[in-house]
């Protein structure tokens, strides 16, 4: 037999190969050539790709899936928090993270700012001072600010509150609250919107996100993650992604929500505005094409919209409860929103916590509907930790999208938090995957990390998907058993569904040719182990556009 005209730069064979591609779901080899599969089929016909010079790789048996993708990360977040910041894990307490404070306000390269986290909302409750004092006694005189665990509030020392000009004068900004103690002085918390009002302290600078865009790449291949959706993105975060991809650095494909509103900026981005960054920041693996809103808060601090009302606590006032006013748009501004983004041609993600948050959010994409006609733009609600019952068909309905992060769908760190201010019965209501993928709901998987996530290993979500249990064995018991799904039901949110809300299903999340050859290589098949096993799975390797991007040693 000849060789090829153009043969494949190489062939991966003798593997078990689940593709993802419903025409051939399972194989034997693929060969690649140019970063791209040119065969996925048997030996024999991946062989009958081979030139002089292509490279044959055995893979003796082991298992080869598509690559994984997060569709609700912060990866410049999560690489600065491992690089730059205290990081003291999310099951740490508050004195493990007092110490760790302490620590770094003393060492001779302390940082201007002592930045990091996580702490948790309950901590606060029945502290006996202030906790701006508490955290003073362990900065060292330095301004310190840390986020808490889902990365809603923050928690600031004297010295940061003096810095970014926050006093008793200081009013409550639009959709966020000051804390203040008994004699009305900030007490160190910010919540919500009101964190921007330090967000020049907290925020990292270009220089940080430069070294954190070229070094997230290995953090999310060693978990055989190839591609992305950044969840919140303002210029500096577009510029870092965008500088590190035309370095060769960044070896992932990323889709970045540009933030209209948010905590972590200044400024209400103009249309015009995103419009532009749209333009300027495309490259060949970065497409900011999309936009994110904000429609409330979290559980833990009382600031998502809950249909029902949260569980009593003191000083709320009995009957008080009106659920709307915790969103962060009137219903009308965010269908106007929501209808003008879908115009605009704008992919819009939402963030929504509670119930009546997740409503609106589908009552905006019907308004959309009815004004732009069918756009074909999947935009997606964000989390859907809570969804009305009534409301799970209406995702299929408008061909929009249920989005399910973080990984709290078994027992972590933040279900304390959420009992206490939910309830248990409640708390067992918490991401509905099975119900409302038997709604017909098109849904993908996001981590959130660093949000509520210790790391960015899509395999601890997945592992939990199958039982609804902690998956490391961390915390016992289940959260809503029976919304656990088959490992069948599970993988398509983490590659097709995904690729889909990406806009790349052409070009990723399945393995077929012509597609980019992205794949994870693992040491068996997934449908071989337990859920324990793949919580704990770490890949052989990660190979990114034909390239070997992470190899286990």
């Amino acid at each position: 037999m000849s060789a090829p005209a153009h043969p494949a730069d190489e062939v991966w064979l003798n593997g078990r190969v689940r593709t993802m591609d419903p025409a051939r779901p399972v194989t034997e080899a693929l060969a690649v050539r140019d970063g791209q599969l040119l065969c996925v089929g048997s030996t024999a016909e991946a062989l009958a790709t081979c030139g002089d010079s292509t490279r044959r790789i055995d893979l003796e048996g082991a298992a080869v899936l598509p690559g994984l993708i997060d569709t609700h990360q912060h990866p410049l977040w999560g690489a600065v928090r491992d690089l730059f910041e205290v990081y003291v894990g999310l099951g740490a307490t508050m004195a493990d993270l007092l110490q760790a404070c302490a620590a770094r306000a003393a060492r001779d390269d302390a940082p201007p700012v002592i930045a990091g986290g996580p702490w948790q909302m309950r901590w606060m409750d029945g502290l006996a001072e202030p906790p701006r004092l508490l955290l003073d006694r362990h900065t060292g005189g330095r301004p310190a600010a840390l986020r808490e665990i889902t990365y809603h509030s923050l928690w600031l020392n004297s010295a940061a509150l003096r810095e970014c000009g926050v006093n008793r004068a200081t009013p409550d900004p639009a959709g966020g609250r000051i804390g203040r103690d008994a004699s009305g002085e900030p007490d160190g918390i910010l919540y919500e919107q009101a964190q921007r009002l330090a967000v020049t302290l907290a925020s990292p600078g270009e220089a940080q996100l430069s070294q954190a865009a070229r070094r997230l790449g290995g953090m999310l291949h060693a978990n055989g993650i190839t591609a992305v959706k950044e969840a919140l993105a303002g210029e500096p975060e577009l510029r870092a992604y965008v500088e590190a991809d035309r370095a060769g650095a960044l070896n992932l494909h990323v889709a970045a929500h540009m933030a209209r509103v948010s905590f972590a900026s200044t400024e209400t981005v103009a249309y015009e505005k995103l419009e532009a960054w749209r333009s300027a920041y495309r490259t060949a693996h970065v497409n900011p094409g999309f936009v994110k809103l904000f429609l409330d808060g979290v559980a833990p601090s009382r600031t998502a919209a809950f249909l029902e009302p949260y569980l009593p606590c003191p000083g709320c006032a009995p009957g008080s409860y009106v659920p709307e006013a915790l969103l962060l748009y009137t219903p009308q501004a965010l269908a106007e929103e929501l209808v003008e983004l879908d115009r605009r041609g704008f992919v819009v993600k939402m963030h929504a916590v509670g119930d009546r948050a997740t409503r609106a959010g589908l009552d905006a994409i019907e308004a959309a509907r009815r004004a732009n006609g069918a756009s074909g733009l999947r935009h997606e609600i964000a989390h859907t930790a809570f969804v009305h019952e009534s409301d799970h068909r209406r995702f299929a309905q408008l061909d929009a999208v249920a989005e399910v992060s973080p990984r709290l769908w078994f027992p972590n760190p933040v279900t304390p938090g959420q009992y206490a201010v939910i309830g248990r019965e409640r708390t067992e209501r918490c991401h509905q995957i099975r119900s409302l993928l038997e709604a017909g709901a098109e849904m993908t998987y996001g981590s959130d990390w660093p949000a509520a996530a210790a790391d960015p290993s899509p395999w601890v979500g997945l592992a939990g998907m199958l039982n609804r249990r902690n998956p490391l064995g961390l915390f016992p018991g289940t959260i809503g058993e029976g919304q656990a799904i088959t490992l069948e039901r599970a993988l398509p949110l983490f590659t097709t569904n995904a690729a889909r809300s990406m806009g790349m299903q052409s070009r990723i999340g399945a393995l077929a040719p012509g597609r980019s050859a992205d794949f994870v290589v693992l040491d068996r098949p997934l449908e071989e182990m337990t859920p324990a096993e793949i919580g704990r799975l770490r890949v052989r390797r990660t190979v990114f556009e034909g390239r070997v991007v992470y190899e286990r040693s």
